[in-house]
């Protein structure tokens, strides 16, 4: 965002009466606003719409950032449909705060505080001019007096105790492991081995903000949080799920389906869980809507039994009713293994091209490395001379003849210059430059896509790298057997059963495709 924009906004939240709310000078304490003084008939315009329950601040905001400092931000405003069933839904338990960890612009904040009106309200963010929009709304809402902002990580900043509960309400930054740093990391570790948990250093930011609510809580606190849905299945996302039945007590559960695009500005899915502390209800509510304009409230829907929860390792599928096994199949992981695909760790390197020019054939393996290819391909890949090839060398090069190795050498050199030995993935490879990649699997499948996956026989060999499965039989199965096992995959798998993401982009992990079902092999032909 431009100098002139901050400005632009500073001057606006201020001239709306920011000042007047606690903690909210500091925010530009030393920093001098040279934008002009808005006019009176703006400053009523904008004022008139704040008080018509429209956020005409945080939409400039918005609109002046560029879509990377909003992601590096993690800022992702909730539309009005979502923050008035959460808030209605958080005024309903009466408490005596509400603390917004994540709170932008005021959204959630704003809404509750005109529910509940003796409610102390206290947003938290690290964003310094979000937050000065904030005050500026409270004060337009005659909210300032009963409002205070504090700049910090709400991972470190303290909560005081009070003598009524509190609610967490919010939506909390979205932010992928990729962008936390080592510190981060190690904060979740430590912070859910206090709680007697384990964390996964692959977890996202929202994942920390659960974390942090139970251990800021006190029984009789209550909470609800919009967040992106991954942590329903993903193996990271446990950690959410045991908050949920153990510490924070998760009394429901509002599933929006992916295809409802739920944030605008943001391809992400999203789920709404409240949490009452101290309780352990023995059913969770439990509730789907296809689109933002079918929520209203948070009521409504179905219950899942406690310990249908604890013993599921996904939840996004408790909503649906479970299919009855047809008679003589089996599930893909009785008979079949699949594997993801190696990850290189650097396509640009191990991929080749003109910066392997001269390395030897032996080293080069054809290999489907996208996954239009296996669309393409059709029922059966019977040519791989259209594949690109992989690099793949030997962990040890002693094996490689004397003039092998002086090309090998010359190429790792080139590897070298471009990083590939220093990635994550070459780092944890017992040899940096050696793939390792699998052995060709006679049947090969894509895993995310807005369309089912495609199952493509592979009579000729080719390897695969990780946008692609691998499926190899636990015992030999002869090639007709292969053939009629990948028609009925391809006329008979569904998206339900793998991991439906926002806009309807649906991802297969190897044990979900391991679930599909399956004719027996007697039944297959």
């Amino acid at each position: 965002m431009s100098a002139a924009g901050r400005a632009e906004l500073s001057s606006l939240a201020l001239a709306l009466g920011a000042g007047r709310v606690a903690g909210a000078r500091a925010l530009v304490a030393g920093r001098r606003v040279r934008e002009p003084r808005p006019s009176p008939a703006r400053l009523r315009e904008l004022a008139r719409a704040i008080r018509a329950g429209e956020d005409p601040l945080g939409v400039l905001l918005s609109a002046l950032r560029t879509p990377e400092e909003r992601r590096a931000l993690g800022a992702i405003y909730t539309p009005p449909a979502l923050v008035a069933a959460m808030s209605e839904w958080g005024a309903t338990r009466r408490p005596a705060r509400v603390v917004d960890p994540g709170a932008g612009s005021g959204r959630f904040l704003m809404a509750a505080g005109a529910k509940l009106p003796d409610a102390e309200l206290v947003a938290i963010d690290t964003d310094p001019l979000a937050l000065l929009l904030l005050a500026a709304n409270a004060s337009v809402l005659g909210l300032a007096r009963r409002t205070r902002v504090v700049r910090a990580d709400f991972r470190r900043v303290a909560v005081p105790e009070i003598a009524g509960s509190t609610l967490f309400l919010g939506n909390p930054p979205y932010l992928r492991h990729h962008a936390l740093s080592a510190a981060d990391k190690r904060w979740l570790v430590r912070a859910a081995e206090q709680l007697g948990l384990q964390a996964s250093r692959l977890a996202g930011l929202h994942v920390h903000f659960f974390v942090r609510v139970a251990g800021l809580a006190r029984s009789g606190d209550v909470g609800a949080f919009v967040t992106a849905a991954e942590w329903l299945d993903v193996n990271y996302g446990s950690l959410v799920r045991e908050l949920l039945l153990g510490p924070l007590g998760g009394s429901r559960l509002v599933v929006v389906e992916p295809c409802a695009r739920p944030f605008e500005s943001a391809d992400t899915t999203a789920v709404i869980a409240c949490f009452e502390v101290g309780s352990r209800p023995v059913r969770v509510g439990y509730r789907r809507v296809e689109s933002l304009a079918a929520l209203g409230s948070l009521s409504g829907g179905a219950t899942v039994a406690r310990a249908r929860l604890e013993a599921a390792t996904r939840w996004s599928a408790l909503g649906r009713r479970a299919a009855a096994r047809p008679a003589g199949h089996v599930e893909l992981g009785e008979v079949f293994r699949v594997h993801r695909g190696q990850v290189t760790g650097k396509n640009a390197v191990w991929i080749a091209g003109e910066h392997s020019a001269g390395l030897p054939a032996s080293v080069h393996f054809p290999a489907v490395t996208r996954a239009r290819e296996l669309f393409r391909a059709g029922a059966v890949l019977e040519d791989v001379g259209a594949l690109r090839c992989v690099i793949d060398l030997p962990e040890d090069l002693d094996l490689l003849s004397a003039d092998e190795r002086r090309r090998v050498d010359r190429f790792l050199a080139v590897a070298r210059r471009a990083g590939a030995h220093q990635g994550f993935v070459a780092r944890h490879r017992k040899a940096w430059w050696s793939v390792g990649l699998r052995e060709p699997a006679p049947i090969l499948a894509t895993y995310m896509a807005r369309r089912p996956p495609a199952f493509v026989r592979n009579p000729c060999g080719a390897r695969h790298i990780n946008i692609a499965h691998g499926l190899y039989p636990r015992e030999p199965w002869s090639p007709a057997l292969l053939d009629a096992l990948a028609r009925h995959l391809t006329a008979n798998a569904s998206l339900s059963a793998g991991r439906t993401y926002s806009g309807g982009l649906t991802k297969f992990e190897p044990r979900e495709m391991e679930r599909l079902l399956v004719p027996k092999p007697d039944l297959l032909l």
